[in-house]
Order: C-alpha cells, then sequence, then structure tokens
C-alpha cells in the first residue's frame, strides 16, 4: 500500500482540480456551488455534457473534468479521498479508500472511451464503478 505522504494532493495539483472544477460548475445557470453540491448534481452536469456533445473527443481537458465531476460524486457517495498516484504513467490524481490500498482512477475513465468512440451511460458507468469499489473495499481481499 503506497505511503500516506505519496498520496497527497500538492497545491498544484489541487489547484488544477480546482479549475475544471470551476469549469464544470459554470455550467449552472444559478447557486453553481449549491447546484454542484449534491451527487445528482455532478451527475446531472456530466450526463448534459455528454447527451448534448458539449465536448468532442478533441477536449481532452474537457473530458477530464468531466471526470473530476464523477470523481466527487464518487467521493461525496462513498466517503473517499482525492490523493495523486506517482506510477509509471507520472502522476496523476486518483480516488482513494482511506485506510485501504484500493484506488481509482475517474480522471480518464470518461475521456478514454470518448476518445475510442465509445458510447457512455454515465448513470451506468457511476452505479458500475460504485459497487466495484464497494464489493472491492468489503470483499476481506483488501489490505
Amino acid at each position: 500500500m503506497p505511503t500516506p505522504d505519496s498520496l497527497t494532493l500538492e497545491p498544484e495539483e489541487q489547484e488544477w482540480l480546482d479549475l475544471a472544477r470551476g469549469w464544470i460548475k459554470g455550467h449552472f445557470a444559478r447557486d453553481p456551488d449549491e447546484s454542484y453540491a449534491s451527487i445528482e448534481g455532478k451527475l446531472a452536469v456530466v450526463r448534459a455534457n455528454l447527451t448534448q456533445s458539449w465536448v468532442g473527443p478533441e477536449d481532452t481537458w474537457k473530458l477530464q473534468s468531466l471526470g473530476i465531476a464523477m470523481g466527487d460524486a464518487l467521493a461525496q457517495d462513498l466517503m473517499l479521498d482525492w490523493v495523486t498516484v506517482d506510477d509509471e504513467y507520472g502522476r496523476q490524481p486518483a480516488l482513494h479508500w482511506p485506510g485501504t490500498s484500493i484506488l481509482c482512477f475517474p480522471l480518464t475513465m470518461i475521456s478514454q472511451r470518448i476518445e475510442e468512440g465509445e458510447g457512455i451511460d454515465i448513470d451506468t458507468m457511476y452505479e458500475m464503478t460504485r459497487e466495484k469499489l464497494n464489493k472491492i473495499a468489503f470483499s476481506g481481499d483488501v489490505e
């Protein structure tokens, strides 16, 4: 399991996540912080972007921002923490289930699929990810 220090978000990484959230919140006509506060609000803005095709395969940063919104919903739902993982792919934000070695990488879950031309049902993706994380966490096979 990674040490807690290796999972700490650096200030510039937190700033990058916050910039992405600012872009996401900009989609709400009124009370963006309040609208984004609920799990449904987070998923609704992702759903709208995908169903209305407001972002395309060339919009990597925006697609990753949608992944951050989905990650924020998962973090809120399952009490996960945003961390940074340093691996063979470089440093990247991830969700961490505290007290375990469980990591999830929502940042690229949407972008990789859209960039490969796949369709996404965000509600199904969210629920499947949520169920899988719960299954792993409560299986007894995780550190």
